[in-house]
């Protein structure tokens, strides 16, 4: 089983996207200001298998549009890419961080009200401790309705996994937390 299977649910039939525990992060984002002393980095994204179907691309369109209008009454930017999994990423960037959680959440329920919530795979929030030292991001897994802390270590392809354990008991009040640690799994090359 490939990385995005494990990910993705690894076939097993699970339970549909919960997109509205996405704005869990708008309340954890004051606890990581306030008592952790970390800022957002001011963009999120949102990554899902695209399928090449006319249905599919308009609801993609759609949403683009739809964003796009409310970026520019924000101060939001956005963009997409591809990566090199076959994956595509959408990326909002934007002082504000309750629009970015909002845009996310639009992002997945156009694609969810399309038939193809299944293709979310993550959402994923990006934060900086005070002083720069080390970029922590919040991964938001669509199949599961659940987030998990993920911490890469400086020029490796490690991750400190004692930073995240302590992340998730510190904001574990804040954030449904998926509980089972194996599926905390590596996002290696994010675009944010």
């Amino acid at each position: 089983m490939g990385f995005f299977d494990a990910l993705l649910g690894g076939g097993k039939k699970l339970k549909g996207v919960a997109p509205d525990r996405l704005f869990a992060m708008t309340t954890a984002h004051v606890t990581l200001q306030t008592e952790l002393d970390m800022r957002s980095a001011g963009s999120a994204g949102i990554v899902f298998q695209p399928i090449n179907t006319s249905d599919f691309e308009q609801i993609l369109r759609d949403a683009h549009e739809l964003l796009s209008g409310v970026s520019q009454e924000q101060d939001s930017e956005l963009e997409s890419a591809d990566d090199e999994f076959g994956y595509r990423w959408i990326i909002l960037r934007d002082p504000d961080f309750e629009d970015l959680v909002v845009s996310l959440n639009t992002i997945s329920t156009e694609l969810q009200g399309g038939g193809y919530g299944e293709r979310l795979l993550a959402a994923v929030f990006p934060f900086e401790e005070t002083g720069g030292k080390k970029r922590v991001y919040f991964i938001y897994n669509f199949k599961r309705g659940s987030f998990y802390p993920f911490v890469p270590s400086a020029g490796t392809q490690q991750r400190d996994t004692e930073r995240e354990l302590r992340l998730k008991a510190q904001l574990e009040r804040e954030l449904p937390f998926e509980p089972e640690t194996t599926r905390w799994f590596p996002l290696w090359e994010i675009p944010l």
